[in-house]
C-alpha cells in the first residue's frame, strides 16, 4: 500500500476539520488578493479621474481605505487565528493517534526484535519521524491546497483584466514544474538517509547516557568523544548532501520564478507606452505577480517539507510493519483457573533459525506447587528455558503444556497474567516506589501495596526513604541499592499473586545481608506456587523439591539436593567447587 494512502488512514477521522480549515484558509488567503484590485481602482478611478474634484477624490480614497482597514483589522485576525489553531489542532491529534498506535505496536514486539534493535533508533522513529509527518498534514493537506487556490483565484482575476498579459505571467510555469520534478525526485532518498543518520546519533547518545558510569569509571571520556564525533560527522555528511541538493533546487526554481515578473513588467510597460493598458492595470498586474509567485515559491518549500515528511512516513511504517514473533493464534482462549502443572514435552529452541539450538529435546514434568531449581554453567540454557514459559519466545520444536493444554492455545496476555517474575536485573521505572510496586496490580489499594512490601521485607527501608512510598527511585531505580531494588521487584510479584513464579538469578549479585532478606521473602513467595528458580549460588536452592542440572542445552541430572550429592555427578562437582570458593 502506498505510504501516503496508509497515512491517510490516520487523517480520515479528521477530514471535516481539515475541510473546515481549508474553507477558513481560502477566505484568509483570498482577502489579500483584493489589494491589487484596490491599487488599480485608486490609480485609475480616483487619482486618474478627470471628472472628480480633489475633495471628492480624497473622500473616495478615505472610504475605500477605511473599508479595507475594517476588513484587514477586524475580520482577518480571527480568521487567521482559527485557521492556525485548527490546522495545528488537527495535526497534533493525528500525531497523537500515530504515537498511540506505535506504542501499542512496540509493546507487542518480541524480545528478539529488541535484542537486535537499539532503543534510541525506536525512540527516534516515534518522536522525530512522527513529528516530521505533521508537515504532511499542515503543508500537504492544507497549505499546498491553499496556495494552489490562491494561484487559481489570482489567475482568474488577472484574466478578467488582460488575457495576453496573464499568458505572459504564466509562460514560465512549465519550466517551474519540470525543475521541481527533476530536483525533488532524489530528495526523498537523501532525506531518508539523513533521518537514519540522525537516529544513529540519538541511539548512540541514549546508550552512552545510560552507560555514563562505565565511561567515568574507565576514564574513557576522550575515547568516547572521538567515537561520538565519528557518529556526528556521519550525520553532518548526510545532512550536507541533503542541503546541497536542496540548495540547487531552490537556486534553479527561484531563478525561474524571478524571471516572470521581469517579463510582465516589460510587456506591461510596452502596452502602457502604446496606450493599450492603463497604469493602474499594470500596477495591479505587478502586484498579482507577487501574489502568484509567492505561493509558487512556498510550494518549493512545501516540496522539500513534503519530501522530508514522506521519508519519515517510510520509517514510521517500517516500524509499524515489524512482524510479531509471538502472537495469539486464531481462536486462542483466556485462562480462567490455573493449577500450575507444567510439562516441557521434548522441546527444542533456537533464538534464530540460522543459529544453533540453545535447548535440545528437553523433557521435564513439573507438578503443581512444585519448586524446581535450574542450575548449571552460564550459557547452558537455564534462562532460555524459563523464558519460554511466558512465551517471550516460542519453542522451535515440541510443546509446553500448562495443566494439559499447549500454552500456544492461550491468549498471550492471559498466560502472562498467571506468571510472576523476579530477575537478576529488575527494571524499575523512574517513578515512585509505590508506582513501581503497583505494576503488579495497577488497581490495588494502598493497604495491599503496604502488605506486599511487608511480605517482601521492603516496608522498613521504604519508610526510611525521604518521601516513603512516594519517593522517586530515579531511572532504572538508580537511587536504590541492588537489594532494595530486588525487594521492590518481589513486592510487586506478591501484589500480583500469580500461581506460577519464575526467579531468574534473583540473588546472584547481592551481598549476604540482602540475600538473606530476599531469600526469606522469596521462600514465602514460592509457597503453594509452581516455582522455577534459576540459581548461580547452589547453597540458595538446596531446599528445592527438585534440582535440574542443564549443560549445553540438555538436562543431564535431576533430583533432590541429597540425591544429586549422593550421585556424585556434575551437580556434586559444582557444589563442591562453590563450597571451596566460599
Amino acid at each position: 500500500m502506498n505510504v501516503i494512502k496508509r497515512y491517510m488512514e490516520f487523517v480520515k477521522p479528521y477530514r471535516w476539520q481539515i475541510i473546515g480549515t481549508l474553507m477558513i484558509g481560502i477566505i484568509k488567503f483570498g482577502i489579500p488578493l483584493l489589494i491589487p484590485i484596490l491599487i488599480k481602482y485608486v490609480i485609475d478611478d480616483i487619482i486618474g479621474s478627470g471628472v472628480m474634484t480633489t475633495a471628492q477624490k480624497q473622500e473616495k480614497l478615505l472610504i475605500v481605505i477605511g473599508g479595507m482597514l475594517v476588513l484587514f483589522a477586524v475580520l482577518r485576525p480571527p480568521i487567521e487565528y482559527y485557521r492556525q489553531y485548527f490546522a495545528q489542532w488537527t495535526g497534533s491529534k493525528i500525531l497523537y493517534d500515530i504515537r498511540d498506535r506505535l506504542f501499542s505496536h512496540i509493546q507487542k514486539l518480541s524480545f528478539k526484535y529488541y535484542a537486535n534493535t537499539r532503543a534510541g533508533e525506536i525512540i527516534s522513529r516515534i518522536i522525530n519521524d512522527v513529528e516530521q509527518t505533521k508537515n504532511f498534514v499542515i503543508t500537504g493537506l492544507m497549505n499546498v491546497w491553499l496556495d494552489g487556490a490562491t494561484i487559481v483565484i489570482a489567475v482568474i482575476i488577472m484574466s478578467t483584466m488582460d488575457v495576453k498579459l496573464t499568458i505572459v505571467s504564466l509562460i514560465v510555469f512549465p519550466f517551474y514544474a519540470l525543475s521541481v520534478r527533476y530536483f525533488f525526485g532524489n530528495l526523498r532518498k537523501l532525506t531518508r538517509v539523513r533521518s537514519q543518520a540522525l537516529a544513529e546519533v540519538q541511539s548512540y547518545l541514549h546508550e552512552r547516557v545510560q552507560g555514563m558510569s562505565v565511561i567515568k569509571s574507565f576514564a574513557i571520556e576522550d575515547y568516547e568523544q572521538t567515537q561520538f564525533e565519528a557518529q556526528n560527522i556521519n550525520f553532518l555528511t548526510k545532512a550536507l548532501d541533503h542541503t546541497r541538493w536542496n540548495a540547487k533546487a531552490f537556486a534553479v526554481v527561484n531563478t525561474i520564478t524571478d524571471i516572470a515578473p521581469l517579463l510582465v513588467i516589460g510587456y506591461a510597460g510596452y502596452q502602457v507606452i502604446h496606450g493599450q493598458l492603463t497604469v493602474g492595470t499594470m500596477a495591479a498586474f505587478i502586484a498579482y505577480i507577487d501574489r502568484l509567485y509567492s505561493p509558487l515559491r512556498r510550494l518549493v518549500n512545501s516540496s522539500t517539507t513534503m519530501t522530508q515528511a514522506i521519508a519519515s512516513m517510510d520509517r514510521v511504517f517500517e516500524l509499524l510493519d515489524e512482524s510479531y514473533d509471538v502472537t495469539d493464534k486464531k481462536g486462542a482462549i483466556g485462562i480462567k483457573e490455573v493449577k500450575g502443572h507444567i510439562l516441557f514435552d521434548r522441546i527444542s529452541f533456537a533464538y534464530d533459525n540460522k543459529e544453533e539450538e540453545v535447548l535440545r529435546d528437553i523433557q521435564l514434568d513439573v507438578k503443581a506447587g512444585e519448586t524446581v531449581a535450574l542450575v548449571g554453567m552460564s550459557g547452558g540454557g537455564k534462562s532460555s528455558l524459563v523464558g519460554l514459559i511466558p512465551r517471550f519466545y516460542d519453542v522451535t520444536a515440541g510443546r509446553i503444556l500448562l495443566d494439559g493444554t499447549d500454552i500456544r492455545e492461550f491468549k498471550v496476555r492471559s498466560l502472562r497474567d498467571q506468571i510472576g517474575m523476579v530477575l537478576q536485573d529488575n527494571i524499575l521505572f523512574s517513578e515512585s516506589v509505590k508506582m513501581n510496586i503497583l505494576l503488579g496490580k495497577p488497581n490495588a489499594t494502598e493497604e495491599e501495596v503496604i502488605a506486599a512490601a511487608k511480605a517482601a521485607n521492603a516496608h522498613d527501608f521504604i519508610m526510611n526513604l525521604p518521601q516513603g512510598y512516594d519517593t522517586k527511585v530515579g531511572e532504572r531505580g538508580v537511587k536504590l541499592s541492588g537489594g532494595q531494588k530486588q525487594r521492590v521487584a518481589i513486592a510487586r510479584v506478591f501484589l500480583k499473586n500469580p500461581p506460577i513464579l519464575i526467579l531468574d538469578e534473583a540473588t546472584s549479585a547481592l551481598d549476604l545481608e540482602s540475600e538473606h532478606l530476599i531469600q526469606g521473602a522469596m521462600e514465602k513467595l514460592a509457597k503453594d506456587r509452581t516455582t522455577f528458580i534459576v540459581a548461580h549460588r547452589l547453597s540458595t536452592i538446596t531446599h528445592a523439591d527438585r534440582i535440574v542440572l542443564i549443560e549445553h542445552g540438555q538436562i543431564v541430572e535431576s533430583g533432590t539436593h541429597d540425591e544429586l550429592m549422593n550421585k556424585k555427578g556434575g551437580y556434586h562437582r559444582l557444589f563442591q567447587v562453590q563450597q571451596l570458593d566460599n
